[in-house]
């Protein structure tokens, strides 16, 4: 097991960094690679970047590492690291596999003792992931789920006018996600990421609500602060023959009186990726757009409409904090996972010299909401089979 000794002689120095996949053909690897390198202070010095040792070979010297270094497997990169001295093994891998192999590639990594970064949903099942929560307790590490949104300054922003009382009491929630990538099957005109996310063996019980439906949840969360009380979904597979859903229309009713709608859907003609989340209480409201992220705009009816915009003075701490060049210049999907990077490992960092994250250190999410997320998505889909109107959905 890796020790939780201070290292003071090897203090201050960039973050080692190790993947499990992300080789070659595979898109959310190389942004997370550039995600977490983009402050400068952490190295990709290891991974297992494929299912197969020659294709794993291949993009690790793709990627300039040492051919030593480059492992065939995740079970022969966990031995090996683990067998380096502190200061030359990993300080933590990130995981950027399909779904199927986020939990044992977990699970063996936090037993060993390493710190996890993990492509959301954190896992298959609501057991792996009571057990990934245990587990990290048990043995003592950082674990981040990278659900990027997160890390965008202005729904730092949002979250902080919410906490203040801003909108008073949270009364509505809609947030919306339609894609249109898989209108037609391409799934088997060669495309890889579509194949993976449309097989129930490797995506899991949900395709479009576990892909992206996931994120509207943990936005939600994040931005409101609410506990789900109970869900009522409709989920579709539009597409003839494929056998996960590709459109999902969920009813939430929240702790506390408030109601939501949650749509995400992958079928619509000509939409990217519109991430919509809109907020209303009983003084104001809020409207966040995705593609549009670094504006948050404020509406009330006794005010005029308010923008605040990224990178001034007038934002928050955290969204200060997550705003990396001035106001007027964009940032969007890679700084947006770049923020949850940098705050998982600022919180590293503070464990390997002994001192305390502070609160913007730990804003990042936990194994707690990847947990929830993986909660939400099977009563989505257990909700969806049922001919219950409303099922229990807290966690």
């Amino acid at each position: 097991m890796v020790s939780g000794k201070k290292e003071d002689s090897f203090f201050p120095r960039k973050l080692k960094m190790g993947m499990v996949g992300g080789g070659r053909d595979a898109f959310i690897g190389a942004v997370h690679r550039r995600a977490a390198m983009l402050e400068g202070n952490v190295e990709l010095v290891a991974g297992a970047f494929s299912s197969t040792p020659e294709k794993s070979k291949a993009s690790g010297r793709d990627l300039l590492l040492a051919d030593d270094r480059i492992y065939g497997s995740y079970e022969e990169m966990v031995a090996r690291e683990n067998k380096l001295p502190l200061g030359e093994r990993i300080d933590f891998v990130s995981i950027v596999t399909p779904n199927h192999m986020h939990y044992p590639v977990a699970k063996a990594f936090i037993e060993a003792g390493f710190n996890v970064a993990c492509d959301k949903p954190m896992v298959h099942t609501v057991a792996q992931a009571e057990e990934l929560v245990r587990l990290v307790k048990a043995h003592d590490v950082v674990f981040a789920v990278t659900y990027n949104y997160t890390g965008y300054p202005m729904v730092k922003q949002a979250r902080y006018l919410v906490e203040t009382g801003a909108l008073g009491k949270i009364q509505k929630v809609i947030v919306e996600y339609p894609q249109g990538w898989l209108l037609d099957r391409v799934e088997q005109t060669g495309s890889k990421q579509a194949a993976w996310r449309t097989d129930p063996s490797r995506s899991g019980a949900s395709g479009c609500i576990g892909d992206i439906g996931s994120h509207c949840e943990n936005l939600v969360s994040y931005v409101t602060g609410l506990k789900l009380d109970s869900i009522c979904a409709d989920l579709t597979a539009f597409a003839p023959g494929r056998p996960l859903d590709d459109d999902g229309n969920i009813l939430l009713r929240f702790q506390g009186g408030a109601k939501g709608i949650l749509t995400a859907s992958q079928i619509c003609p000509g939409q990217e990726n519109s991430l919509k989340l809109r907020v209303w209480g009983t003084k104001a409201g809020l409207e966040w757009f995705q593609e549009d992220p670094n504006y948050l705009h404020v509406l009330s009816n006794v005010a005029p409409q308010q923008i605040y915009k990224r990178g001034n003075g007038y934002d928050c701490a955290a969204a200060a904090a997550n705003s990396r060049i001035p106001s007027g210049h964009p940032e969007g999907f890679i700084e947006g996972f770049a923020n949850v990077y940098r705050n998982f490992c600022d919180t590293i960092r503070c464990k390997l010299m002994g001192t305390e994250p502070t609160d913007i250190m730990l804003d990042f999410p936990h194994v707690e909401d990847g947990a929830r997320g993986v909660y939400f998505i099977n009563k989505a889909v257990e909700s969806s089979a049922s001919t219950v109107k409303w099922l229990p959905a807290a966690y």
